[in-house]
């Protein structure tokens, strides 16, 4: 049996044009040293909405809470989610709790 993961950070990416590209490689870096700097991290995706091409959502799975606080509380965070920040005319961001699985 898997065990399901239970806490995600998430994100809705509204890209500037033209800057989907870029967006992109920065969230993978951003994602790479996540998964290389902090324990408790599970996985991470990122998926391209196929009706608005600047749109993308971004899933992050963390095995506790507590690990995925203290990733959002490193200085490198705030470096590598305002690179990738910089590049958006619209961001939303939040931290959740699995209620469902099916």
């Amino acid at each position: 049996m898997v065990e399901e993961t239970k806490y995600w950070a998430s994100g809705s990416w509204h890209v500037a044009e033209g800057k989907a590209e870029e967006f992109v490689e920065r969230w993978t870096g951003f994602l790479t040293w996540t998964r290389e700097a902090n324990e408790g991290f599970v996985t991470a995706r990122l998926i391209h909405d196929l009706n608005d091409p600047d749109h993308f959502l971004s899933f992050a799975a963390w095995r506790d809470v507590d690990s995925l606080n203290a990733w959002k509380n490193k200085p490198e965070f705030a470096e590598h989610f305002g690179g990738c920040r910089a590049l958006c005319s619209q961001m939303h961001a939040g931290n959740y709790e699995s209620a469902v699985v099916i």
